[in-house]
């Protein structure tokens, strides 16, 4: 601890000092008040504290209540004070200033007595937060409406709704050198292995962070590979989608400022299920479920499926559909293989804008995009209407996994250049190459694939076949692993 950085009990002294490792910020906000015949003085950044809490929780009660005959010492005005302060305000000593700025930071009143050697800091935090409202990037027809917010405590009291057990574990760690951000690990502490938990606490503390902005910004050190397709870290604005991960013996980690919770481990077959499978009967939800994994393959294979097609084996379609196809082919001043890469780069820059683009502007983008890619570019006859069927089939099929897409995006146009240049064989060398992949991750431990590479047949439940809630296991995550 450096001397100079001691409360020394001289309020304008440790108010300069103050000022000056803020950097005279205009926010910094002091309050100068008598209670008991003595002058006190407080501190508290403009925004982030409630200024009704402050005048009902410190002011108040200071300046209206009587001192007694033992407050004339230091010691016993601190006693004073500390005793005539409302306790909801949530009370505590900081003896340095760093500990004072820290205070600060968190939404308190910092409070400086003379002659006294430490300062009382009173939470009484109001700055603004996001409300619980409905979830923007994860819908559903007949979950819960109700989404995480960029407040930790308001998530972690979500959370907690949903699972009244005290097995819920919601540990506090703070990372960022600079930012200071606050995070907490959440499990249940009789199904979440042990060894997984520690591998996450090493690999976020083993990296120094200076600003953690948000969970985006762990992601990438949670991954199991560095450089993989598939992402073994998963999110969820969710809370009942996060309750019923944690159920399974998943862990996550919420950071203060962030409405998203990450997942590990997070599975390939995690993408396919979703809250409605419930609502739904066991065979509706094997069929909507294989319609996602359908989806998931027509997304990635059948762009470099129909390019290797008309390029290499016209001979795999009727002659009729082939003939139909070369005429309108004949006209683009492309070939086949560079017009379906150019025509899937332009949909990602359409899609990326719409993401990226205001709210407002959105639907504009969306026609231009239409306009421009769809009709203009076939009445130019710059793109085959085949084509442009090709391209809309795959992108709708991609939004039935939206989490997938990052993944989707690379392996199609890797297959599209593999089979426009060397036919079906490339195409199908590429698809092995991808499925080689899925099968050999196995993020903390759990295989990827699971529960089919490796496959066992007592473990699908509420895989693609839905089990009966009650027939699910509890500590699915643990026997995957043992596997």
């Amino acid at each position: 601890m450096k001397q100079n950085d001691d409360i020394t009990g001289r309020p304008d002294d440790d108010l300069d000092r103050l000022r000056a490792r803020f950097g005279g910020s205009f926010d910094l906000s002091t309050r100068t008040f008598t209670a008991a015949g003595r002058t006190l003085t407080g501190v508290y950044l403009d925004g982030m504290c409630d200024e009704k809490k402050i005048t009902d929780a410190v002011l108040a009660p200071l300046c209206l209540a009587a001192a007694p005959a033992g407050a004339a010492d230091a010691a016993g005005f601190a006693e004073y004070v500390r005793a005539s302060l409302y306790l909801g305000a949530g009370i505590a000593e900081a003896k340095t200033l760093e500990n004072a700025g820290d205070a600060l930071l968190k939404g308190a009143f910092v409070l400086f007595l003379p002659g006294v050697p430490f300062a009382l800091a009173c939470s009484v935090p109001g700055f603004a937060k996001k409300s619980v409202d409905a979830p923007e990037t994860e819908q559903n027809e007949a979950g819960a409406k109700e989404s995480f917010t960029d407040d930790l405590k308001d998530n972690g009291a979500l959370l907690r709704r949903r699972l009244r057990t005290p097995k819920l574990v919601l540990e506090a760690d703070t990372l960022g050198t600079v930012s200071k951000t606050q995070i907490l690990y959440c499990y249940l502490s009789d199904r979440a292995d042990a060894e997984t938990l520690k591998k996450v606490k090493k690999r976020l503390h083993e990296t120094s962070f200076a600003c953690v902005p948000g969970t985006g910004a762990l992601k990438p050190y949670l991954e199991n590979r560095t450089a993989s397709l598939f992402s073994a870290v998963g999110s969820t604005e969710r809370p009942d989608v996060l309750a019923a991960m944690l159920c399974e013996g998943r862990i996550a980690v919420l950071a203060d400022g962030s409405p998203f919770a990450l997942i590990v481990p997070y599975l390939l077959i995690d993408h396919f299920r979703t809250a409605d499978d419930r609502m739904a009967g066991g065979v509706y939800a094997l069929f909507i479920r294989l319609l996602r994994t359908l989806g998931f393959v027509i997304s990635t294979v059948l762009p470099g499926f129909f390019t290797a097609v008309c390029t290499f084996h016209p001979e795999v379609l009727p002659a009729g559909i082939m003939l139909d196809i070369a005429a309108a082919e004949a006209s683009t001043p492309l070939s086949l293989t560079a017009e379906t890469l150019t025509i899937h780069l332009i949909y990602e820059i359409v899609r990326e804008a719409g993401i990226r683009i205001p709210r407002a502007a959105g639907p504009a983008v969306s026609i231009v995009g239409a306009l421009v890619v769809g009709d203009a570019a076939v009445r130019a006859e710059l793109i085959a209407s085949p084509m442009l069927m090709i391209v809309a089939l795959t992108a709708i099929s991609s939004a039935m996994s939206p989490k997938l897409h990052e993944s989707t995006a690379i392996i199609r146009l890797t297959l599209i250049v593999l089979g426009g240049t060397t036919g079906f064989f490339g195409l199908f060398t590429g698809i092995g190459a991808v499925l080689a992949l899925i099968v050999s991750d196995a993020p903390y431990g759990v295989p990827f694939s699971a529960p089919f590479a490796p496959f066992s047949l007592k473990k699908q439940s509420d895989a693609l076949l839905q089990a009966p809630l009650g027939k699910t296991k509890n500590d699915r995550i643990r026997e995957l692993k043992a596997e």
